[in-house]
């Protein structure tokens, strides 16, 4: 009987460390997920390129041809990324014959609305050197721009077309050289769209040196952009719906925390079905107002300017600041407006819109800035106009939105008819930064119940009203009343 039983001990044992084992070690473990540190990358020691850079650098791709010297696959690794392409691979599209690619190399928007015909001023971040038109060379190594992500002198900036300003010292920078601050990043990042915190509304300058009440990752425990945006090879993680079909190569919030690390389940319970960031950011904005409507039809008049208000070339605006989020479902994935795509101008157009509904089970609710303009269009023809704005001929030259029109469809190859008037759009723009500690971070009454702090539109979202209302009963995905635990719901 002992012989048996030791015999058993033994193969148990033996199945424990053949099969079970491995699985703590290799698969990863609750405890190991829940420590956010382990998720952040080794920052490289800091080389110093002092005696490495001499110069002189008469402009900035000498200064390239000198890093890859040394870096001698660099330049190839970015010129294979978005920051390089500003464009996709080719997606087959609905309604669409040729597949379509999207990025800020032709995407529309309501902001400045597009690129194309005015490539100076919008390709100052671009990382590279001299795209001033249709003909620049992609395929020039020289022409990337290392210093835009790695001077750390704090004197580097590009103008037009992504040329260094002239007055930039350019063996200072290429001697600083290191690791991607807030700086580097911000530079473009932070001004999107014309200005300080213009575009995101999470993303501005007050990021550069935030306090833990702007954003408890970078304020409090001194996150840089590439803790959490991390790179293999010069392809950063994370992109934006604005320009990008997909979800691949995303940045999440489970990257680091683990999904059910909050002491209360009946938190826990909403993480199925509610983003983190819909808690844990209540607000955007918190320290610079950013722009919430653009009213392009109001440009042209001679009035007092003040670039909150009103500007003579771009028209009226409004902005707001500490802006409470609008809420919807989103599965990663969005819906875009296509160049030469119709319109009905009597109702809004969407321009960037993110996929997903109650019955979608890889949707949560997300927070939103809902950026609204009103933008030319072609009136005969129904479909939104990238115009002309720079240069000859643009309207911020001649101040003619004929001119514009016809100028700015002929570089994008649409058909002007001659007629044009001006319609209403909006853009969704997922709010993912400026994230709250948990002490900031919303409470039951934020969402529910008859309080006047509540945000949840619960009808449009596609319940039947607000699920705290069902005698403690659960709401499935659907909205309809469940008597089942567990699954995916909101308490």
């Amino acid at each position: 009987m002992r012989k048996t039983n030791a015999y058993w001990l033994v193969l148990l044992g033996l199945v424990f460390a053949a099969i079970i084992l491995p699985l703590f070690i290799f698969l990863p473990s609750q405890r190991e997920h829940a420590d956010p540190w382990t998720f952040l990358p080794e920052r490289p020691p800091h080389t110093d390129h002092s005696s490495l850079m001499k110069g002189p650098f008469p402009d900035g791709p000498s200064v390239t041809e000198a890093c890859l010297a040394c870096h001698q696959e660099a330049a190839h690794q970015v010129m294979q990324t978005s920051h390089w392409t500003w464009e996709s691979q080719p997606v087959t599209l609905p309604g669409h014959d040729e597949p379509v690619r999207l990025g800020k190399k032709n995407a529309i928007n309501n902001f400045c609305i597009g690129i194309r015909s005015n490539w100076p001023p919008c390709t100052a971040c671009h990382a590279g050197y001299g795209w001033e038109d249709a003909q620049f060379d992609f395929k020039q190594e020289k022409n990337v721009d290392c210093l835009v992500c790695h001077d750390n002198s704090g004197t580097y900036s590009k103008g037009n077309a992504g040329f260094p300003k002239e007055d930039v010292d350019l063996v200072s920078a290429a001697q600083s050289v290191g690791g991607p601050t807030r700086a580097n990043c911000g530079t473009c990042h932070f001004r999107g769209g014309g200005g300080n915190a213009v575009k995101h509304g999470d993303l501005d300058e007050s990021l550069y040196f935030p306090s833990e009440r702007i954003d408890v990752h970078m304020g409090k425990y001194k996150f840089l952009c590439t803790d959490c945006h991390q790179s293999q090879d010069h392809n950063m993680k994370g992109k934006a719906i604005s320009v990008s079909f997909d979800d691949e190569n995303q940045v999440a919030c489970t990257d680091c925390h683990a999904p059910n690390l909050h002491k209360d389940d009946r938190i826990n319970s909403h993480v199925a079905s509610v983003a983190c960031q819909s808690c844990h950011i209540p607000s955007s904005a918190k320290q610079h107002a950013t722009k919430t409507h653009w009213d392009w039809s109001a440009a042209g008049e001679d009035i007092p300017e003040d670039p909150h208000v009103y500007l003579k070339k771009k028209g009226r605006f409004e902005y707001q600041k500490d802006l409470l989020p609008e809420y919807s479902w989103y599965n990663g994935l969005a819906d875009h407006y296509i160049l030469g795509d119709p319109i009905n101008p009597d109702t809004i157009t969407v321009i960037t819109s993110p996929r997903g509904d109650i019955s979608d089970p890889d949707a949560k609710i997300w927070p939103f800035k809902v950026h609204r303009a009103r933008q030319i269009y072609d009136a005969e023809n129904n479909y939104l106009i990238q115009p002309k704005t720079v240069g000859k001929g643009g309207y911020w030259t001649d101040f003619d939105w004929d001119k514009a029109a016809r100028l700015g469809s002929e570089a994008v190859g649409l058909e002007y008819s001659g007629h044009y008037g001006f319609t209403d759009t909006e853009m969704f723009w997922p709010i993912t930064h400026m994230v709250s500690g948990k002490e900031e971070a919303l409470q039951c009454v934020d969402c529910h119940g008859e309080s006047p702090r509540a945000r949840m539109n619960w009808e449009q979202l596609g319940y039947p009203g607000d699920p705290i209302y069902y005698g403690g009963r659960q709401l499935d995905r659907t909205g309809k009343l469940s008597n089942a635990g567990g699954g995916r719901h909101v308490n």
